[in-house]
């Protein structure tokens, strides 16, 4: 799991509920059309609700884009073209996934603790719908510098709010060693 290397925040990005919402397709979606789509990927049932225009307004954003999902290195291959982003990097989870959500004993997400060695001391950016205070309170205490863990309603996926407050944080990220020594 090396984490790529720059002065920017990282953004955590998650794709089912934050990029592939949960309810019903918001009627401003411009949905993915299918056709012709691998039948493995096209039976997917939620995939036609990827809102291609999520690619745009990512890389607009001032921050290193990082896949933080169980869809893995599958993202790259069957989202990052749909939604017009390069390959991306991956974290990588070297535990056995915990899909349910939460270890039992803390309420800590399965991902939280991954997500926090992966930035190695990098500000960054958590966008997920599984985010809890749990995660939040482990994380300002375990990360040494700024984080923000966006929750995102997975009925609706990223909103314009929600894309509005990542770029007012990511503008106010204070700049990270590298870049201070880089002048």
């Amino acid at each position: 799991m090396t984490a790529p290397t720059g002065r920017r925040p990282l953004l955590f990005l998650d794709v089912d509920g934050p990029l592939i919402p949960f309810g019903r397709t918001p009627p401003e979606y411009t949905t993915y059309d299918m056709t012709g789509v691998a039948p493995d990927v096209a039976d997917h049932p939620f995939l036609p609700r990827l809102d291609p225009a999520h690619g745009g307004m990512l890389s607009a954003l001032a921050c290193d884009l990082v896949w933080a999902t169980a869809w893995q290195h599958e993202a790259n291959t069957y989202l990052a073209p749909r939604l017009g982003l390069p390959e991306l990097p991956v974290v990588e989870w070297l535990e056995e996934l915990d899909l349910d959500g939460h270890d039992e004993r803390t309420g800590l997400h399965w991902k939280t603790r991954a997500l926090v060695a992966y930035a190695a001391g990098r500000p960054f950016v958590w966008v997920d719908d599984e985010i809890t205070g749990t995660d939040t309170a482990w994380v300002a205490a375990h990360h040494g510098t700024h984080a923000l863990l966006h929750r995102v309603d997975s009925r609706e996926g990223l909103s314009p709010a929600d894309y509005a407050e990542l770029a007012a944080w990511l503008r106010d990220a204070p700049a990270t060693e590298a870049a201070d020594e880089c002048g």
